[in-house]
């Protein structure tokens, strides 16, 4: 008998996060960082792991939304899902009536992205590889094997994709050693939650700067006077020359955003983030004539890589960002990545969440080693919270994140962490005052 997917469990995960204000930011003041967790089982005893990030209350429907898509894939032979993972994931994301709760987009595209990553996984812990070297690895018409070209093709062609693997392919042995060697450069939005007082902020930023990172990012958008003082403060401490990003997560319509950056331009923003409505294509392009020399920056509630296609295009962006798992897993983001490499533009993944830091470095150092071939203005987000929970955490020394070389994605969850915080029959969730560990 062929070993088969025999299971796919989805677990509620919460962190009280709220308690501290960790992750606060103008849209979300008191997040709950939060997993719809997955393990993918075989019959043959081999696991896989990924994860859909949510901040609290929904993230029970992100665990049903994975629930809907077992059945898709639940019996596949293994093998064959393996040898063919740009098909296993058309067929979560491209199923007729599930579809429609979409399509490619939400919920439903999430709890794809948590199984597809789940299977990127259990692939490198077979090859006994971190995915970012997996995938550096791989042969390029292999990879372009993976995408969907059907809603890309006028902007990236199948024969451009392989042309952008194959200029780097060169390459390759070098930069992996380089990577190994260096890390990649990480920024920090550890001092910036709005929640944090001016002392907090001030401590976190000095304390950023003596470990090493040469950009912070504080969140903006709820008050102009307060975002003033934050940023004047923020400057002071970190001086000239450590850029500082600051993102207003969604929270501005296009004018009031151009308004409100004018007052700000004057402490030197490296890039705003979510400046609007991250569906608003043009809103984008225009905040980008109009804030200049500011960068905008989006992508983390971009809904896929058809949507990135169009920022790319309309000349919306200057920084793309993004994200483990709101597209559909690693799979949709192999497109993207050489979306942003035909268009020129650097790719600074998002990571603020449980984790995303975990996940999304691996597709960053895949991106530097097999596809632009460099890091040069690029950074990987990088949030303190939450890393000791898992198996193989992220790793960040002197400002850099160390390349994983333990098999997977890393997403895997510490067994005690997932029963502590289970929702919400966990004892953190049952305790009357519950404290993250």
């Amino acid at each position: 008998m062929p070993e088969v997917i025999s299971a796919i469990e989805a677990v509620d995960v919460r962190f009280p996060t709220s308690l501290n204000l960790d992750g606060s930011d103008a849209m979300n003041p008191e997040p709950d960082y939060s997993a719809a967790y997955v393990t993918i089982r075989t019959s043959a005893g081999e696991e896989g792991y990924g994860l859909a990030f949510t901040v609290g209350r929904g993230n029970d429907v992100q665990v049903a939304a994975v629930r809907a898509l077992v059945p898709l894939v639940a019996g596949m032979p293994v093998d064959d899902a393996l040898a063919d993972l740009g098909g296993f994931s058309r067929r979560l994301t491209g199923d007729s009536q599930l579809r429609w709760l979409g399509p490619d987009k939400g919920a439903i595209h999430m709890a794809a992205a948590a199984i597809v990553n789940a299977v990127w996984d259990l692939r490198a812990r077979r090859e006994g590889k971190p995915v970012w070297r997996l995938l550096a690895e791989l042969p390029p018409a292999d990879l372009v094997d993976l995408i969907d070209f059907r809603y890309l093709e006028e902007a990236l062609t199948r024969d451009e994709a392989l042309s952008i693997l194959r200029a780097a392919e060169p390459g390759r042995a070098g930069r992996q050693a380089e990577l190994l060697a260096s890390g990649y450069p990480a920024y920090t939005t550890t001092p910036g939650w709005l929640g944090y007082s001016p002392e907090k902020l001030a401590t976190l930023a000095s304390a950023a700067v003596d470990e090493g990172f040469t950009q912070i990012k504080l969140k903006v958008g709820a008050d102009l006077d307060d975002d003033i003082r934050r940023l004047r403060l923020a400057r002071e401490v970190v001086g000239p020359d450590v850029r500082i990003a600051i993102d207003a997560n969604q929270v501005w319509g296009v004018g009031q955003a151009i308004a409100w950056l004018r007052p700000l331009a004057e402490f030197d923003p490296y890039w705003i983030e979510e400046p609007t409505s991250p569906d608003d294509v043009l809103g984008h392009a225009a905040i980008r004539r109009a804030v200049a020399p500011i960068k905008v920056a989006t992508g983390e509630h971009t809904h896929n890589a058809v949507m990135f296609k169009q920022l790319l295009q309309a000349e919306a962006i200057d920084i793309l960002q993004l994200d483990a798992s709101r597209v559909a897993g690693v799979t949709e983001n192999i497109a993207i990545l050489l979306l942003a490499a035909k268009f020129g533009v650097p790719v600074c993944p998002h990571a603020g969440g449980v984790g995303l830091c975990e996940m999304v470095q691996h597709l960053a150092m895949f991106d530097f080693v097999a596809v632009s071939g460099t890091r040069r203005d690029r950074v990987i987000e990088y949030v303190d919270h939450l890393h000791e929970h898992f198996v193989d955490p992220a790793r960040v020394e002197r400002g850099r994140y160390l390349a994983p070389d333990r098999p997977g994605l890393g997403a895997r969850l510490h067994p005690e962490s997932i029963a502590r915080f289970r929702y919400p029959d966990g004892p953190a969730w049952r305790a009357e005052a519950p404290v993250v560990a």
